[in-house]
């Protein structure tokens, strides 16, 4: 295998652990905390899972470890997209599991929920995982998003872990993947496996967090990355002086992403998706507001400037939300094959806006047509438009260019405009983990084996207090359902863990707020840099700016 020097050194990294969990599982004993309940959807919720509703909150302490002693056969499986530091999540995960007992085994099934299905798999040894030690990608392994979600799946997955005598399952993954773990423990534990299952947090987006989740990991590492990227552009425009820049990065339906880059870059625009829902802001008002900065910046003759957008804004503006809604419907289902049947763009055109109301029908004609054929792509797998395929910072640009035209006209504006157009997201997704997510996900897997050890199921791991020293880190885990509730999904209503957006008055926020009227007509511009791996602690272990300013408004 070909590798970097910066890879070589890597490799030797020592994750940092919080302090309970540094030596050995022998000295952890439990602390349990009150019930829980679920976000919303209590009753509906309990009734799905009657079995692994309400269990009690789990943090442990420093004592003498009370868990039944017995050899542990456990698998382990990658679901979703990638996020830096997954690796990490197995490398601590082996390494708890063989430092309880050399005769544990740790299987790996390969390429996500599908391995786990087809019992394609592998026996981690130290030679093999000792390669992926704070590397980037899901390569150890490999990933997919098949769904677990069905009593035939489960019914496959028991006798697999039968066949091996596994007696616990990993899974690393998103909001979906962790809901998918939930419907899994609970079909184990209303059928006696005595299987258990336990979830890590995982997803760029940032959206997998509440007040004992902080973070989800790779969040860290994809917004330093971004903000790099971006700091380059923002240092690229201040030296041409003659483009406006028009990013859009990654996050799916949160806007966490782009407020993070927002409060590293100082950009002259960020767009935050959850504001423009409260504001009901049209797509011409949003256009307003973006060429308003142009304007205002062109009268000291600043040509230039940058342009945040997440991926998901289209679907908070109220009049696109509710047009993606109704074409959701339209080729739901088996409605979707029909669809997919029609050959020419006229025919599908012609299907959808026949069965679109007028209030939709009237936004969908005035889209210019590349958007509404990405639009009319493939749905994700839960039946929704998948934003990462529509353009929509070539969509803005376009109408900030019709509205500048106009000012031209009026006489108001004399700047020239010169878009050009990004799109950060798989830039992010594999990078080299930084520290902070090197060692979160460390954590994270090493404390995964220590529920597991105690018998718990149904459980996400959970790392606390992550704004502070490694060294105070808290350990612990949370029922997965208390994170649930009832949501619309291929035309029907599933349970499913909520996503956590941009809180509007949470304290990033309201600083990027107080700034913005200044970053839109100024040049503040901030030049991160690259990811720091080695050097002062205030400069590699840092946390994201988020992190910190949630972290510290709750002091």
């Amino acid at each position: 295998m070909n590798r970097s020097i910066l890879e070589k050194t890597r490799l030797k990294y020592i994750p940092k652990l919080p302090k309970v969990l540094r030596d050995g599982i022998s000295e952890i004993t439990i602390l349990e905390g009150n019930e829980t309940k679920s976000v919303s959807d209590c009753q509906k919720i309990k009734k799905l899972f009657p079995n692994t509703y309400g269990k009690k909150e789990i943090t442990f302490k420093e004592g003498k470890n009370t868990s039944k002693s017995q050899k542990q056969v456990v698998g382990v499986i990658l679901s979703g997209g990638q996020a830096p530091g997954g690796h990490n999540v197995i490398c601590g995960l082996y390494d708890a599991l063989k430092g309880a007992n050399k005769e544990n085994e740790l299987y790996g099934f390969k390429g996500g929920p599908k391995g786990l299905l087809n019992d394609n798999y592998l026996i981690f040894d130290d030679e093999y995982i000792n390669q992926y030690r704070n590397t980037g990608g899901f390569d150890i392994l490999g990933s997919d998003r098949t769904k677990l979600e069905t009593e035939e799946q489960f019914k496959i997955v028991t006798e697999v872990c039968n066949k091996h005598n596994i007696n616990a399952l990993v899974i690393i993954g998103g909001d979906d993947s962790n809901t998918n773990a939930a419907l899994l423990a609970e079909y184990f534990a209303a059928n006696n496996t005595g299987i258990q299952v336990i979830g890590c947090p995982k997803t760029i987006d940032g959206d997998l967090k509440n007040e004992d989740i902080e973070c989800s990991f790779g969040f860290d590492t994809a917004t330093k990355t971004y903000s790099e990227l971006i700091g380059n552009i923002c240092r690229d425009s201040t030296s041409a002086k003659k483009y406006w820049h028009f990013i859009r990065v990654m996050g799916r339906s949160a806007s966490h992403i782009a407020l993070e880059c927002a409060l590293q870059t100082h950009p002259n625009i960020c767009l935050i998706s959850e504001e423009i829902a409260e504001k009901k802001m049209s797509l011409s008002e949003i256009a307003d507001y973006i060429s308003n900065s142009v304007e205002k910046r062109a009268e000291n003759n600043l040509n230039f400037g940058i342009v945040i957008i997440p991926e998901g804004a289209i679907e908070f503006v109220p009049e696109f939300s509710v047009l993606i809604s109704e074409i959701n419907e339209l080729i739901a289902g088996k409605k979707a094959e029909k669809f997919n049947k029609l050959t020419s763009w006229d025919k599908k055109y012609k299907f959808i806006i026949n069965k679109l109301s007028e209030e939709s029908k009237e936004v969908f004609e005035l889209l210019p047509m590349f958007i509404q054929q990405q639009l009319l792509l493939e749905r994700d797998p839960h039946g929704n438009v998948q934003v990462a395929l529509i353009e929509s910072e070539k969509l803005f640009s376009t109408m900030v260019a019709e509205k500048l035209a106009a000012k031209k006209e009026k006489g108001t504006y004399n700047g020239k405009f010169s878009p050009v157009h990004h799109y950060f997201g798989y830039e992010g997704r594999c990078a080299f983990p930084s520290n902070f997510d090197a060692d979160y996900c460390y954590s994270l897997g090493y404390n995964a084996f220590v529920l597991i050890q105690y018998g718990y199921n149904g459980y996400l791991s959970k790392i606390s207090n992550l704004s502070a020293p490694a060294v105070d880190w808290i350990a612990g885990g949370m029922p997965i359902t208390k994170m649930m509730n009832i949501e619309r999904r291929h035309g029907e209503d599933k349970p499913v863990i909520k996503k956590a957006l941009v809180d509007l008055k949470g304290k990033p926020f309201k600083q990027f707020k107080e700034n913005r009227e200044t970053w839109a007509i100024e040049t503040s511009y901030v030049y991160p840099g690259a990811i720091q791996y080695y050097g002062p602690t205030e400069v590699c272990d840092r946390t994201t700016i988020t992190l910190e300013l949630e972290q510290d408004s709750q002091k």
